[in-house]
């Protein structure tokens, strides 16, 4: 095997100079955006307090507000409300949001008791409650997850200042140990990745309903979910990617500050959720389907290269070198970006986590084309 760059075959010259191309490009997202949020560092500063709306869409999730909304209602705030709309549910859902609007103040119910949502999903009961949240910063979560602390209101709201409109948070996955949940959560992690580097880089282009913070003014500015109102999903990253910029918008990663919710149980629920999450993306702004789609593309060639190289015996030394060099990298940015949102049990796997996405995630999409993702709930 030996340090070569290049050989007396025109074939296997234009196949090393395409592997040495995905290389270069992989090693510019890992350490020119990717590294923005491995290597980030936040310092809470004194500001003064202001008051927020909590806002939660509810579709027959009588169990985890029991379980979630008392630990939201009880947060570490001097000023909030909780808004829970409750959308057309058939199980218990109202009477126990009426038995704890008995014990907190500051819990506003808004019940749809007929289902007046002539488009499918979520878009039109998270605007009512919105509109009926009586303060401008807005603070959204899902019913399903619970706060890691009582100051996550607190540390979301700390950013809105010099402008600032909207604050992206972290809404991680519970570990559960097997397979499929290492998946998903390296999944969330690498989205993560991707969106929080690409604020901090000046190019915010997502969130996620989880754990999201924006402005009342710029909803009503944006005017709410107008322009995509009748894509089911995209309440949360196709309303980022058209209100953020690079001056209004900014993340919040401290531990304090997370949502914390279930994984899916079964591969087929997990794949229901994924096929809905990426219907989003083709209506991105062309400049982050450029950005996002060199990234995956140069992940592809990448292993396809590699590949070809190794099965025609062309694995020349610096070959080898560009391989550990590129894994070394993405090991130390995972590592790194996984102290930051306080994931675990996820860096051994990561090689084999990303080389399952690379063939699952075209195969997803490949199925929306010819199958539509249903209702959101």
């Amino acid at each position: 095997m030996n340090f070569v760059l290049l050989t007396d075959n025109l074939i296997v010259n234009v196949i090393l100079f395409i592997f040495y191309g995905s290389v270069l490009i992989q090693l510019i997202y890992y350490w020119g955006i990717f590294s923005r949020l491995a290597f980030y560092n936040h310092k809470n500063q004194a500001r003064q307090p202001q008051p927020v709306s909590v806002v939660i869409c509810a579709k027959n999730e009588y169990y985890n507000l029991k379980e979630n909304l008392p630990l939201i209602l009880q947060q570490n705030y001097h000023d909030f409300e909780v808004v829970v709309v409750n959308d057309v549910s058939d199980d218990e859902t109202y009477f126990l949001l009426k038995l704890l609007q008995e014990e907190y103040k500051n819990l506003k119910i808004v019940n749809f008791t007929d289902n007046v949502n002539f488009f499918k999903g979520k878009k039109f009961p998270l605007s009512i409650g919105i509109k009926c949240a009586k303060n401008d910063l807005i603070l959204l979560t899902d019913a399903d997850c619970k706060p890691e602390s009582t100051e996550w209101i607190s540390q979301m709201q700390e950013n809105f200042h010099s402008g600032t409109e909207i604050v992206l948070g972290y809404g991680k996955l519970k570990s559960e140990g097997n397979l499929l949940n290492k998946l998903i959560r390296f999944d969330t992690l690498h989205i993560a990745i991707q969106y929080f580097s690409m604020a901090l880089a000046g190019s915010p282009y997502m969130g996620v309903g989880r754990n999201l913070a924006y402005r009342k003014s710029l909803f009503y500015r944006q005017k709410g979910f107008i322009s995509h109102y009748k894509i089911k999903s995209g309440d949360d990253d196709l309303f980022v990617n058209a209100a953020a910029t690079s001056k209004n918008t900014k993340i919040m990663i401290s531990h304090q500050s997370h949502t914390v919710s279930d994984a899916k149980k079964t591969l087929a629920n997990w794949i229901i959720q994924k096929r809905r999450h990426l219907t989003s993306g083709k209506h991105y702004k062309s400049s982050t389907k450029l950005n996002l789609g060199i990234y995956s593309f140069s992940q592809i060639v990448f292993f396809a290269t590699f590949a070809a190289l190794v099965s025609i015996d062309y694995t020349f030394l610096i070959v080898y070198s560009l391989l550990v060099l590129r894994l070394i990298s993405q090991m130390i940015i995972f590592k790194r970006a996984m102290i930051k949102l306080n994931e675990k049990n996820l860096l051994i796997g990561i090689p084999f986590f990303e080389i399952f996405f690379i063939i699952f995630n075209p195969l997803i999409v490949i199925y929306n084309t010819v199958s539509k993702p249903d209702k959101w709930k």
